[in-house]
């Protein structure tokens, strides 16, 4: 049988905090555990995103950073009592495995998992029994699908000495046996040669409930919309094109930005990366989802009219938020519903093959020019679970002379990720583009992006030549009687300095910026989209943001070490955990 796996990351428990429990309440606890893990491996971007506001941290990275912080809540809350064994967890996980295979109760599971919730205070009340009431079908099904062999269950929770938590183990991808072809950099093109202009839409995030004058701060994830209350009288309420705090826009910022991208055009085509629902995944049903898809489909249809568009599938397209079952899973279970929607309202941009293969299961867009190959998805490769990334990784430097380009969203900033050789992690050979969201969450302007790539002519590289960014200024935006006016916010090459936009011109200026503190705080603002955190960022946030830069393969420190003026690789490793899991 397939298993799901997922990512969590272990520890021994303390010791010294033990108590006497029955063993009926000490089995009725652990299934408790069991439950609350399970919801939240269905949640993990959510509990990222209920961070304070205030806080801007960098984006983490996978499931490991909400698990270094909840696993040993939950042995402290739970595993304290005495003569919990080794053997006493495995008995007692193959009883919760057996009970649930042969009748599981949803509405009991879900009782016990909100009590969970509210317990170790994951979320607000109310939003821990919209959350479980959503996703408890969806729990049982995967749990009864062994997601937990017990030995895996006990390792995560009780230590490697009593079980093997083997969920990262690596996987490789089997590559053709031709040998590469050596590196070939592209040729710069002729002056006059074409230029293509593609507008790169990604996280839109339209709150259907945005509510002009409400609380931005509010105790709820997501802020800004009917049900936030009323500000203090002290504070102002929500502005009408958008605010900067965990609040997602309206359906009129939206309907500017595409109305007023005549300036910035005209466009060749547009790549469109997903994330389109709000972020409101506690209470979010398939209707809420079918009516987001549409009608921002419908607006993008309406004034990009004949403009070709290639989307790709963010993770909040599905519900539950990051749901999305493989193939092999049927019924009502399945991501059917959300994919046959997908491929019937995308169908005039689409060719059939693509079709065909959006509704199989989730996967990026290639879009191809003779020879050469982009590559357009919703979450980057530095931000995959390690053997995805690696594996990807492996794709990107056999493939370096045929891939062009490749275009990524899901961070919110305004960012990127080079690659480099395999065998000495030193010559670089790719860089993956993050744009910046439409969306403010959390803190940000909105924001589009525009690539200048190299034209469709006879010999053309279709490399990205440069890329300009635009944004809205909400504070402006939002003074009474002001319109909205979306401006160009900067050029890539200008602004940096840049002599190209290929690989190795990203990579110096990651170094350039280690040294030089002015343009790092250029990027940092730029990084933003003109809206930074009040808090400086010093030398180990910037050196953890620099490290990002060129890590496009996931839980990889060596990628940094020269980043370290003495080259201590454990000041790296530091460095590393810190961006990872801040």
């Amino acid at each position: 049988m397939h298993r799901h796996r997922v990512s969590l990351c272990q520890s021994h428990p303390r010791s010294g905090r033990e108590q006497g429990l029955d063993s009926s309440t000490g089995a009725l606890r652990l299934l408790w555990v069991g439950l609350g893990l399970a919801l939240m491996l269905a949640l993990p971007e959510s509990l990222v995103l209920w961070a304070p506001a205030a806080a801007h941290p960098l984006p983490a990275r996978g499931h490991p950073a909400t698990f270094n912080a909840i696993v040993p809540q939950l042995r402290n809350a739970f595993f304290g009592w005495r003569n919990f064994t080794c053997p006493v967890c495995k008995v007692l996980f193959t009883a919760i495995n057996f009970g649930l295979k042969k009748e599981p109760n949803v509405a009991r599971v879900g009782s016990m998992a909100i009590k969970l919730c509210k317990l170790l205070k994951i979320a607000p009340p109310t939003v821990c029994q919209s959350a479980v009431q959503l996703f408890e079908d969806d729990m049982v099904e995967v749990w009864t699908r062994s997601v937990l062999s017990p030995s895996e269950a006990c390792g995560l929770l009780l230590g490697s000495t009593c079980g093997h938590w083997d969920i990262f183990s690596s996987w490789n991808i089997s590559l053709p046996a031709t040998p590469k072809p050596p590196p070939k950099p592209p040729n710069p093109p002729a002056p006059g040669a074409p230029v293509s202009r593609v507008l790169f839409l990604t996280d839109l995030h339209w709150d259907h409930d945005y509510l002009e004058g409400t609380d931005p701060n509010c105790a709820d994830p997501l802020c800004c919309r009917q049900g936030s209350g009323l500000p203090p009288t002290s504070q102002p309420g929500a502005g009408y094109w958008g605010e900067y705090s965990k609040c997602d826009l309206p359906l009129r910022t939206l309907e500017s930005l595409l109305s007023g991208l005549g300036p910035a055009g005209p466009f060749d085509m547009v790549y469109w990366t997903g994330d389109i629902p709000a972020h409101d995944v506690w209470q979010q049903s398939r209707q809420d989802q079918l009516r987001a898809l549409t009608t921002i489909t419908a607006l993008v249809r309406k004034f990009l009219g004949p403009v070709p568009v290639y989307p790709a599938v963010g993770n909040h397209e599905s519900t539950p938020v990051n749901g999305f079952p493989p193939p092999f899973i049927e019924g009502n279970h399945s991501s059917r519903w959300l994919y046959e929607a997908m491929a019937k309202a995308w169908a005039p941009w689409l060719p059939a093959e693509a079709l065909r293969t959006l509704r199989y299961s989730r996967s990026m867009e290639t879009q191809a020019g003779k020879r050469n190959v982009h590559i357009i998805g919703h979450i980057p490769p530095g931000h995959c679970l390690k053997s995805w990334s690696w594996n990807y990784y492996r794709i990107v430097a056999r493939y370096e002379n045929t891939l062009a380009g490749q275009f990524f969203g899901h961070t919110h900033v305004d960012e990127f990720e080079v690659f480099y050789d395999e065998e000495t992690l030193s010559r670089p050979l790719a860089v993956a583009f993050l744009a910046p969201s439409a969306t403010t969450y959390i803190g940000l302007n909105p924001g589009y992006r525009i690539y200048q790539i190299d034209g469709n002519y006879p010999g053309s590289s279709h490399v990205v030549l440069d890329h300009e960014t635009y944004i809205l200024n909400l504070t402006q935006a939002n003074v009474p009687g002001a319109t909205p006016h979306w401006q160009r916010f900067y050029r890539a090459r200008e602004t940096y300095g840049l002599p190209n936009a290929l690989p190795a011109a990203w990579h110096d200026l990651v170094y350039r910026m280690r040294s030089d503190t002015q343009l790092f705080q250029t990027f940092w603002f730029l990084y933003h989209k003109g809206h930074p955190p009040s808090e400086p960022c010093g030398a180990p946030c910037r050196l953890a943001t620099l490290c990002a830069q060129l890590s496009a393969r996931a839980d990889s420190p060596a990628l940094c070490r020269h980043l370290v003026p003495d080259g201590n690789f454990l000041d790296v490793q530091s460095l590393w955990q810190r961006q990872q899991f801040c």
